[in-house]
C-alpha cells in the first residue's frame, strides 16, 4: 500500500508538473500486462500511458540500481519508522481485494517458493535529457522521499532548462 499511497501522491502533482514544462510522472512495476491492467482497473486514477511493468527477471529495476529489501544493511534502517499509508476504510479493503492479484509472483511459481518480486524496492529519479537530476533509492518498502522535494528539483530543473 506504500507504493500504491506514494504513486497516488505522485499523480496528484501531476499537473503542476505539467505546468511547469516536466514531463512526468512515469511509473514501473514488476509484473505482467495481466497484473498491470488488474491495477489499472483498480487504480482509475492511474494514466495507463504512464505506467509499465518490468517483467521476473527484474532487468529495469537492476539496472536503474535498484535493490531487495532483504539485502539493505540493516544499520541502515534501523531507525526508519514506517507510517499510516492514509488509506481510508474503503481503500484498505480496495488495497486487500486487490493486492493477491497483482503482488509481483510468477503464474509458474512452485508452491512452497518464495516470489523474489515481492522483496524488491523501487525509486524515484527526475531526469532532463540523458541526464540524471536526482535519484533515490528506497531501501525498504515505504522508504520515499518527500513529494515536494522531488517537485521542487524536477521545476527547478526546467527553469534551467528553459533558461
Amino acid at each position: 500500500s506504500y507504493c500504491w499511497t506514494y504513486a497516488k501522491e505522485m499523480v496528484d502533482v501531476q499537473q503542476e508538473l505539467e505546468a511547469a514544462g516536466v514531463g512526468g510522472p512515469l511509473f514501473v512495476s514488476i509484473g505482467d500486462a495481466e497484473k498491470l491492467n488488474t491495477f489499472l482497473d483498480a487504480n482509475p486514477w492511474m494514466n495507463k500511458e504512464r505506467m509499465f511493468v518490468d517483467d521476473y527477471t527484474f532487468d529495469a529495476y537492476k539496472a536503474a540500481g535498484f535493490t531487495r529489501f532483504d539485502q539493505v544493511d540493516k544499520e541502515q534502517v534501523k531507525n526508519f519508522k514506517f507510517s499510516n499509508p492514509g488509506l481510508d476504510f474503503a481503500g484498505w479493503m480496495k488495497y486487500f481485494n486487490t493486492v493477491g492479484k497483482v503482488s509481483p509472483i510468477p503464474k509458474d511459481m512452485k508452491f512452497g517458493d518464495f516470489p523474489e518480486g515481492v522483496l524488491w524496492t523501487g525509486g524515484t529519479f527526475v531526469v532532463q535529457g540523458n541526464d540524471v537530476i536526482y535519484q533515490w533509492t528506497d531501501t525498504i518498502p515505504g522508504n520515499h522521499p518527500v513529494i515536494s522535494d522531488v517537485v521542487d528539483i524536477a521545476k527547478n530543473a526546467a527553469l534551467i532548462k528553459k533558461g
